[in-house]
C-alpha cells in the first residue's frame, strides 16, 4: 500500500490497536485474572500488532477492490473503514473480553471497552467522520485508553 493511504488511514484513525487483549481458545475453563500491569501489558502487545494487521489488510483491500492508493477519493477511505478497520477494531473488543477484566481495574477497563464499543458504532453509522476536523470517534475511548495506563493502545 501506498505510503499516501497508509499515512491518511493511521493519521485519520490514530487509534487503529485502540484496546486488544491476547486470549485464545481454551479447552479448559479455569479463569484467569489479570492483574492491570498484566493485561495493559498484553492490549498493548495486540495493539502494536492490530497496527499491522490493518495496514495489511488495508493494503489488500485496496489492491482486489481497486482503490488508488496514491490519491484515495473520500468514498474509497470511508469503505476501508467499514470494511477493514471496524471488523478490527470489533475483533480486538472481543478479544479483550475474552480476557476477563483486570482485577482491581474492572470498573475502568469497561469504561475503556464501552467507549470503544460506542466509537465503533458511530464508525458504522457514519464512517466519514472518521475524517473529520476537529475530532475523531475514537477521541474519548483513546483518551479513556491512555488514562487507564496504555501506551500503544489509543496513542
Amino acid at each position: 500500500m501506498s505510503n499516501r493511504l497508509i499515512g491518511i488511514l493511521i493519521a485519520a484513525l490514530a487509534c487503529a490497536g485502540l484496546v486488544a487483549g491476547c486470549g485464545g481458545d481454551s479447552d479448559d475453563e479455569t479463569t484467569v485474572t489479570l492483574t492491570k500491569a498484566e493485561f495493559i501489558a498484553q492490549g498493548d502487545a495486540i495493539c502494536k500488532d492490530g497496527e499491522e494487521e490493518v495496514e495489511v489488510e488495508a493494503d489488500a483491500y485496496a489492491e482486489e477492490n481497486g482503490i488508488d492508493t496514491e490519491n484515495p477519493g473520500p468514498e474509497d477511505l470511508e469503505t476501508v473503514v467499514v470494511e477493514v478497520f471496524v471488523p478490527s477494531l470489533q475483533n480486538q473488543a472481543d478479544e479483550i473480553r475474552e480476557l476477563g477484566l483486570p482485577e482491581g481495574a474492572e470498573e475502568e477497563a469497561e469504561e475503556v471497552l464501552t467507549a470503544l464499543d460506542e466509537a465503533i458504532a458511530g464508525l458504522e453509522e457514519d464512517p466519514a467522520a472518521a475524517f473529520a476536523a476537529g475530532s475523531s470517534p475514537l477521541q474519548e475511548a483513546s483518551e479513556k485508553a491512555a488514562a487507564f495506563g496504555f501506551e500503544e493502545c489509543g496513542s
